[in-house]
């Protein structure tokens, strides 16, 4: 009998386990990934544009290294490594051969909708991604540099760039490249014009000669470096 009590005991503990769990698992669903297809285009696309920067980076480094074990003048190293740095933060004003896009707005006689003063955000995003696959060096929408910490989002309707307003249509966006050519044939088939379109925006593109992109004239914010001292 006492066998049987404890054999029902043991029983009854493992059901109700097994119950608790499955409760658990009931109430914590997996998350599910709600992105559209447009999401996760951009998404992939900043995935290897990542990709591409690491990679350059890590040539970059190994060619700094070497210059330093075969040079005995590490001042001059330094400091070209200095300028080099400079112009790739956006600091420095840069001329060079690219391509120029022109956005404008677009409408068909079916569109109702009221006037559009702006491109949204998600959409210049989605463009300078899509410029940087396709091998950007330096970006300028109107007047504002693209750096690695500007920011375009949304406010009262407009679209701000490093915090200034983007100017009005048509909005011209600057883009060296070593290969003018191949980056607007690229950009004037992708899908990103597609996407615009969605939006009764239309972009063209012209390649140039000669091209020059602002300087980024805002204050760098630098929250995870700290100046290391000589002595220190």
């Amino acid at each position: 009998m006492r066998i049987r009590m404890v054999s029902f005991s043991c029983v009854t503990m493992i059901i109700g386990f097994m119950i608790a769990v499955q409760f658990q698992s009931f109430n914590d669903p997996p998350q599910r990934d709600t992105r559209n297809m447009a999401d996760l285009r951009q998404a992939l696309m900043a995935e290897k544009e990542r990709q591409q920067e690491l990679n350059e980076e890590i040539d970059r480094q190994s060619d700094i290294l070497y210059q330093l074990d075969e040079n005995e003048d590490v001042e001059e190293v330094m400091e070209d490594v200095f300028h080099d740095l400079q112009m790739k933060a956006g600091l420095t004003e840069v001329t060079g051969e690219g391509i120029i896009i022109e956005v404008n707005v677009s409408f068909d006689e079916n569109y109702s909708g009221g006037a559009i003063r702006t491109v949204p955000p998600y959409l210049l995003r989605l463009l300078i991604n899509e410029l940087n696959i396709q091998g950007a060096e330096h970006i300028a929408i109107g007047n504002e540099r693209i750096v690695s910490t500007t920011a375009i989002r949304e406010a009262n309707g407009r679209t701000l760039i490093n915090g200034n307003w983007m100017t009005s249509f048509p909005l011209e966006i600057k883009v060296i490249s070593d290969d003018p050519e191949s980056m607007h044939h690229a950009i004037m088939s992708s899908q990103s014009r597609e996407i615009f379109s969605y939006e009764n925006l239309d972009f063209s593109s012209e390649a140039v000669d000669l091209l020059t992109l602002p300087a980024y004239n805002h204050t760098y914010r630098v929250r995870y470096m700290e100046p290391v001292l000589e002595d220190s």
